[in-house]
């Protein structure tokens, strides 16, 4: 919509400047028509150059106005593509430490600290970006509660939920569908959104509890 507007705004901006240069080029045409004085009989015509040099101007600035606004509407779709790259990025490598996480906790490994310290700080950063464009605020505007500090014996537990946590996450149909929401499931799209919402928060909170609790077990 706003594009629309620019470009009638654009287009009316057109129009008013030529319709003043036709405006002063009538008197002009009109000199040389059979009922005036024949060349060369009669005052000089009436030239103004300030006019002139007005007009001239004025056309200028409006094309000026016209590559500024082509180039900033440039700049932004180039950043709004920079934006969807980076998110794609951000989602799918986070699926990838999931399922290594959760491919090392099936076969049963000793839990590897500094791995985990690794695996989880990497969730924690791209979840945080993530979240610089979805926004996402829990219901109620109340942020839901940091984890208490985790326990040894309570890392695998922990490390279980981060994984179904990042499965809700990322399956969400929030984020899989938001192109094609028909206007009847707006409530259910929203109620999807907040859920998925909740998630990132918590996958942020425990993803950070993971880490700081894998720094103090890794070996030096």
């Amino acid at each position: 919509m706003k594009s629309e507007m620019s470009s009638f705004k654009n287009l009316a901006g057109w129009l008013t400047a030529g319709f003043f240069a036709v405006s002063l080029a009538i008197p002009t045409l009109a000199q040389g028509t059979p009922t005036g004085p024949p060349p060369g009989a009669g005052p000089p015509p009436d030239i103004n150059p300030r006019r002139e040099d007005l007009v001239r101007r004025t056309n200028e600035a409006r094309m000026r106005s016209l590559e500024m606004e082509g180039g900033a509407e440039v700049e932004n779709q180039k950043r709004i593509q920079a934006a969807i790259v980076n998110m794609k990025q951000d989602f799918t490598r986070i699926q990838v430490l999931r399922n290594d996480i959760a491919r090392n906790l099936i076969a049963h490994k000793p839990l590897d600290y500094s791995l985990i310290a690794e695996q989880t700080g990497e969730i924690n950063k791209r979840a945080h970006r993530l979240n610089v464009y979805m926004l996402a605020h829990a219901s109620d505007d109340k942020e839901p509660a940091n984890p208490s500090d985790l326990k040894d014996d309570e890392m695998t537990g922990a490390l279980v939920r981060l994984c179904k946590l990042i499965d809700s996450f990322t399956e969400n149909p929030a984020l899989k569908n938001a192109a094609t929401i028909e206007a009847k499931e707006i409530q259910k799209a929203k109620e999807q959104k907040s859920r998925a919402d909740k998630d990132l928060l918590t996958i942020m909170k425990l993803s950070e509890s993971i880490q700081k609790k894998s720094d103090s077990l890794k070996g030096p």
